[in-house]
């Protein structure tokens, strides 16, 4: 029933079910659990209690005749008096010059808006006569679209509930409504509508909050179990011994967080099932060792090993670091696009017959061309996750390799656990020992012309450095220093004696490499760039980052530009130019000079800019919750992984007639959309 058209609510008509289809309500389910973002609170609460700068309701009398002045052309500003208990309260309202005539000496009126402690002075939003209870204190505020009003969407959902109501139907088994004494859904549902006082509504919102995290990692945890189940007969049964005496002949002692993330890895391998795992580290905290040995386990045990990268340079710069570290242990070839003709078919030649045993290349490697006999583990060092496309070309090549994805975002483990909820986790959360930590300073733009003869000091000693802007080219709408102006500048300010180059995301990719390759070459010193540079670069001789207008980007962004240097023996320094103007801005300056550990920096970021914001809209992969809020909500979400992770491992989620409900509506499009779990 509640998957019918939603037409068939009383009340509801041809023009209104098109505005409601318009936003994605319909069927009767969708209206029922068309949720309220907010709700409006006309409660009255005594003067004593009201906090300054909230919005508040009061009642009181009116005193005296309210005084209209008019300013501008249509500008209004009504001013009413009122006494509310013992206490005269001023009440300001602009641009409705009519409600002069609705409030008269002696009334009795209801006002909300904005509270002014120190003047007594409430700036009106809304206004009514008579007390407050003549309506209820709190208003649920829904999303609109189009031509709907709240009042309509009120009106029909009032309707939806007196028809259907008893027919939403309990999900969650008896045991967890008991365990974390939640109401039941369809008592639930209507307290989010209509709620009775603060307290109920706070347990029906605790109560879908759950139900939609629980829903989500079930989801995660039935597509990793079955993925893992159609990927059986993957056993990499690599030599101990010989995985044990390389990383013996190291030139550097792993740390404990390094052997951790390695056992998890090989304990993978050895398994049946396809691994998928993240592997999350700070810049510089030794991931690519890490990757190094799992590729050589790969190959001890008769497989071949691909570590894909998102540049050429980086592709080149790790090709050269493993050459030296495999020596004589393995064959490593090197395939990327600019490598053509003769060459390129000879690379191709060695990788078909077996004479590679590890291929280092860009997204050039899953090309139809290139023919893995026995492709062991793909390692994917990029910023965002391996593709869903990238990931089906390996399969229709009949390729299930074990899969570890590698990051340098230090991501908060609210937010691992919730984007990356079908993969395992590994954490390198400890840098090497001798290490220099980059030195990070707070400058204001007054200071520039010593921040720009540091950056000559550095590169007369033969360090490079590099200047990093936010914008391209010059904005109206921004005052902050653009990237070609600020190249004009700096060529102005050190050529001859030094070379700039430039570098931004409208250069071609061929244009973009030739750049990284003069500066990794040290015949450019200063390179101005926006943050395409982010993505790992490693040019050790590079001492000095320098990021104007620090204040536009988050932490976690500061600090992956900041970890473009650091990477060789010399002390390093990261200059933060910024003139920031509220204490958010403020704050962001202040903790980036104060720590260098990107985990507790990715968790502050979360609680300064919020989930949307940590990855960038587009690309955030973050589910978006009605209810729920990753970082407000991380308890109920851990508990939710947990109770997931037990149900799921126990396999009654199919079979136990308690979670039959709850495995239907998972199963079915109301919740996903039309996402199978296949």
């Amino acid at each position: 029933m509640l998957n019918e058209s939603v037409i068939n609510v009383k009340g509801i008509g041809d023009k209104l079910y098109e505005s409601l289809v318009e936003m994605g309500i319909s069927t009767i389910y969708d209206l029922l659990f068309y949720l309220p973002f907010r709700y409006d609170n006309y409660e009255t609460k005594p003067l004593s209690e009201l906090a300054n700068g909230e919005k508040v309701t009061i009642e009181g009398k009116v005193i005296g005749e309210p005084s209209l002045t008019f300013y501008g052309r249509k500008k209004s500003r009504l001013v009413v008096n009122c006494q509310v208990e013992h206490t005269i309260v001023k009440g300001v309202m602009f641009n409705r010059a009519f409600a002069k005539k609705q409030m008269q000496d002696g009334d009795v009126v209801t006002l909300t808006g904005k509270w002014d402690q120190h003047r007594l002075q409430i700036t009106i939003s809304n206004y009514k006569k008579g007390n407050a209870k003549t309506q209820d204190p709190i208003q649920p505020i829904y999303p609109l679209k189009g031509t709907v009003t709240n009042r309509q969407l009120k009106k029909v959902i009032a309707q939806a509930i007196q028809q259907y109501g008893d027919q939403v139907e309990e999900i969650l088994p008896d045991t967890y409504l008991q365990a974390y004494k939640l109401p039941l859904r369809a008592e639930a549902l209507k307290q989010m509508h209509y709620p009775t006082n603060f307290q109920t509504l706070k347990h029906a919102k605790r109560r879908f909050i759950y139900e939609e995290f629980l829903l989500f990692q079930l989801k995660m945890q039935l597509l990793r179990k079955r993925n893992r189940e159609a990927t059986k007969g993957n056993t990499q049964n690599y030599d101990k011994n010989k995985v044990e005496y390389f990383i013996s002949t190291l030139p550097f002692q792993l740390t404990n967080a390094q052997k951790q993330s390695l056992s998890e890895i090989l304990r993978d391998m050895q398994s049946p099932n396809r691994m998928n795992r993240l592997l999350q580290g700070d810049v510089g905290s030794g991931k690519t060792a890490v990757a190094a040995i799992s590729l050589f386990a790969s190959v001890t045990a008769g497989k071949q090993g691909a570590l894909m990268v998102p540049t050429e340079i980086l592709a080149e710069q790790h090709y050269s670091s493993l050459l030296e570290l495999f020596d004589e242990v393995a064959q490593v070839v090197l395939l990327t696009g600019s490598i053509k003709g003769k060459k390129r078919k000879e690379v191709l030649e060695k990788i078909k017959k077996r004479e590679a045993d590890i291929i280092i290349g860009t997204h050039a490697l899953i090309q139809d061309e290139v023919v893995f006999p026995n492709l062991g583990t793909v390692i994917v060092d990029e910023q965002h996750r391996f593709g869903v496309k990238q990931r089906k070309t390996l399969r229709d090549k009949g390729i299930n390799p074990d899969v570890l994805f590698m990051t340098a975002t230090p991501i908060p483990r609210t937010l691992a656990i919730t984007t990356f909820g079908d993969m395992d986790v590994s954490i390198i959360n400890e840098m090497p020992k001798g290490r220099k930590e980059v030195k990070t300073y707070w400058a204001k733009e007054s200071m520039l012309d010593r921040v720009l003869d540091f950056i000559e000091k550095e590169v007369n000693q033969g360090h490079q450095a590099y200047v990093i802007c936010p914008l391209i080219e010059e904005s109206d709408k921004l005052d902050i220093q653009n990237a070609v102006d600020l190249y004009h500048q700096l060529q102005a300010t050190y050529e001859p004696t030094i070379k700039v180059g430039l570098m931004h995301g409208r250069l071609h990719a061929d244009e973009k490499e030739a750049v990284m390759q003069q500066f990794a070459k040290n015949e450019v010193q200063v390179l101005v760039s926006t943050t395409v540079v982010e993505v790992g670069v490693n040019v050790p001789n590079a001492t000095v980052m320098v990021i104007y207008d620090a204040e536009r980007f988050g932490l976690s962004q500061l600090h992956q530009l900041r970890g473009r240097v650091g990477r060789g023996s010399s002390q390093s320094y990261c200059i933060l130019l910024a003139d920031p103007k509220g204490d958010v801005g403020k704050e962001r300056m202040r903790i980036m000079t104060e720590t260098t550990n990107g985990f507790e920096l990715s968790e502050q970021d979360l609680q300064l800019r919020g989930p949307g914001d940590f990855f960038g809209s587009k690309q955030s992969g973050l589910p978006e919750f009605k209810v729920a809020d990753v970082v407000h909500d991380y308890r109920a979400l851990e508990t939710a992984r947990s109770d997931a992770q037990k149900i799921i491992s126990q396999g009654i989620l199919e079979i136990d007639p308690l979670y039959a409900k709850l495995y239907q509506l998972l199963e079915s499009e109301v919740v996903f959309h039309g996402e199978t779990l296949d």
